[in-house]
C-alpha cells in the first residue's frame, strides 16, 4: 500500500503512523465530545504545553482527521472538530475503550 510516496506494508503501520504518541489520541478523544476550542483543549488534557497542542493539531488537519474552522470576529474565534474520516475513528476508540476494561478486569485477578 502506497500513500503519499511511502510504502505501508499494512493498514495498521499507516494508522500508527497516523495515530503516533499520546497527545495525538488523547486530543482525538477530547474532539469525539463535539467541537472545542484550542483552551478548551488546551484545559482538559493535563500536561500538554500550548506548543505541543499546536503542534499536534496542525498535524491532525494537514492529514484531514479534524477540521479547523475560523469564525471571523473579533476576537477571533476557532474551533476544533472531527472531519467525516475522523468520526469514523469513534469506533477504534469504542474498541479500545473496551478492551482496556477487559484487560483491567484480567489484570486485577
Amino acid at each position: 500500500m502506497k500513500l503519499n510516496n511511502k510504502e505501508y506494508h499494512c493498514p495498521v503501520e499507516l494508522v500508527i503512523e497516523i495515530l503516533d504518541g499520546k497527545w495525538k489520541l488523547l486530543i482525538l478523544r477530547e474532539l469525539m465530545g463535539g467541537k472545542r476550542r484550542f483552551s478548551e483543549l488546551k484545559r482538559s488534557i493535563p500536561g500538554i504545553t500550548q506548543k505541543m497542542l499546536s503542534k499536534q493539531l496542525k498535524e491532525l488537519e494537514r492529514q484531514g482527521i479534524i477540521a479547523r474552522t475560523l469564525y471571523p470576529q473579533v476576537p477571533p474565534k476557532v474551533e476544533y472538530s472531527l472531519t467525516p474520516i475522523g468520526e469514523k475513528l469513534k469506533k477504534v476508540f469504542d474498541a479500545m475503550h473496551d478492551w482496556g476494561i477487559e484487560y483491567t478486569k484480567a489484570s486485577s485477578k
